[in-house]
């Protein structure tokens, strides 16, 4: 009499978001993703960063298998750090949907006017870049400022209480802030300062050993993105609850989005060698980047 043999265990995915990670935000609630998965034997741990460098370094160290979804700077940082990363995703860029906010009160009324300022932003987020972009804009370098490092949560609390002149933020709590505190924007992204593309990536290795895994998030994310456009109000009805802001605020804030899913091509990464050399430029990292040296991941196609 043989033995039954015994079900192979399934294997744990870990999959790290933000609260801005919106697409990522629904799938956690809606189980699609898990449902996806489960055929081929994975089941899904998630895990919440208050920023993307932290949770790219989370990839880097092998406590993390997956990141969704991260500013375009964030793998410039993750990669002058050694990362061997994997970009699997972008969505389409985004460029009103971070900006510089000053008080409405605030007699910053130029870009110039930030020289001597105090301004919150966080570190290797998307808005790094946008303030980095702007003042040189000014002609104007980071030494020109004081930056106030801080996250989105602790940004806000220091603008709100006049701690700082301006902070740089990124939706949904740009909008929020702008609804809540009648903040005005001085300069968002547009007009070529920064496009604002959101990166999904892994490990190098992992991309390498569970393609069939990426393939189904991709096709999850993708189907996702366009749910979320073609329902706005049901999309932002969701995410209220999950952010714990009004729904008309999230609404608004997801109109600044593209959440346009598409594959990830060299070409269109000519923006994060751009991102690499300015910061380079300024001090801000150690070493010269290679942004196409990072292993780009490409979906199969049914």
């Amino acid at each position: 009499m043989t033995a039954l043999a015994r079900p192979a265990a399934a294997e744990e995915i870990r999959i790290g978001y933000q609260k801005s990670s919106t697409l990522t935000a629904i799938l956690k609630t809606n189980g699609e993703l898990e449902k996806a998965l489960a055929p081929l034997g994975v089941t899904i741990s998630w895990h919440e960063f208050t920023s993307g460098l932290p949770l790219l370094e989370a990839i880097n160290i092998g406590s993390i298998d997956f990141g969704a979804d991260v500013a375009d700077t964030v793998p410039i940082f993750a990669q002058a750090a050694g990362a061997k990363l994997a970009y699997v995703a972008e969505e389409a860029a985004s460029p009103s949907a971070q900006a510089i906010l000053v008080p409405s009160s605030s007699s910053v009324k130029s870009l110039s006017d930030l020289k001597g300022k105090r301004i919150a932003v966080t570190k290797g987020a998307g808005s790094h870049f946008l303030l980095l972009a702007a003042l040189s804009k000014a002609g104007l370098t980071f030494k020109d400022i004081a930056p106030a490092y801080l996250t989105p949560a602790d940004g806000r609390a220091a603008f709100v209480s006049g701690n700082v002149d301006a902070w740089v933020a990124w939706d949904p709590f740009l909008t929020s802030a702008q609804r809540q505190s009648n903040a005005r924007v001085l300069s968002d992204g547009s007009n070529g300062l920064a496009s604002y593309k959101r990166y999904y990536l892994s490990s190098a290795a992992f991309a390498d050993r569970r393609s069939d895994v990426l393939n189904a998030i991709f096709g999850k994310l993708d189907e996702t993105g366009k749910w979320v456009k073609a329902h706005p109000k049901e999309a932002a009805a969701q995410l209220a609850t999950l952010w714990g802001i009004d729904a008309a605020t999230v609404e608004e804030a997801n109109s600044h989005r593209s959440y346009q899913v598409g594959v990830v091509t060299a070409p269109g990464l000519s923006e994060q060698q751009r991102i690499a050399d300015a910061f380079f430029a300024e001090g801000l990292l150690p070493v010269k980047v290679d942004a196409g040296a990072a292993k780009i991941w490409t979906p199969k196609r049914d």
